[in-house]
């Protein structure tokens, strides 16, 4: 498939009440409903990539600012000594996610993070017995974040980056399909 081909949403006829709306390429001979252009997606995939990574960024630095600020409160984490796992975890999570919120040194961050996140997978929910189902061990939430995470390591941070200003780019620009 080549870069520049067109996707085309296509009503099927001949099934019931037409629900069935199916992807195909634009060569097909059925009437377009309408069409993405490639332009469409290098245009808002850097975008949505910055806004994704800006989002996973507020919510992660929450965990941190619980943690080592007590704010939001949450009672297990009162009186954490300095140093221990989790306190270490608080600051990872504190400063990974202010960073990419503002989109700083986005790949290595989110590289850390994943590995931190993995970490935390198989020490805290993992142990609990059932490592292979985390819906049952509590961590979803760890492994969502891991495998996020481990995306921003590879993609980078998208539109709306300091990585971006500091290459002297206001625009992400696409390389072989992926924002840098």
């Amino acid at each position: 498939m080549e870069m520049n081909d067109t996707f085309t949403l296509f009503l099927m006829e001949g099934k019931p009440d037409n629900a069935f709306i199916w992807l195909r390429r634009a060569q097909s001979k059925e009437t377009p409903m309408f069409t993405l252009p490639q332009t469409f997606h290098a245009t808002w995939q850097p975008r949505l990539l910055g806004a994704l990574r800006i989002v996973a960024g507020y919510l992660f630095i929450a965990h941190g600012s619980a943690k080592l600020l007590g704010f939001p409160h949450v009672a297990m984490f009162d009186n954490l000594p300095v140093g221990s796992l989790p306190w270490i975890a608080g600051v990872l999570e504190l400063v990974g996610g202010g960073m990419l919120i503002v989109g700083l040194f986005t790949r290595p961050v989110g590289f850390i993070l994943s590995g931190l996140m993995a970490f935390a997978y198989f020490l805290a929910h993992a142990s609990k017995g059932t490592p292979p189902l985390p819906l049952l061990n509590g961590g979803e939430l760890a492994v969502l974040y891991s495998f996020l995470f481990l995306y921003f390591s590879v993609a980078g941070g998208g539109a709306f980056s300091l990585d971006n200003l500091m290459r002297g780019r206001s625009d992400p620009v696409l390389v072989e399909g992926g924002a840098r």
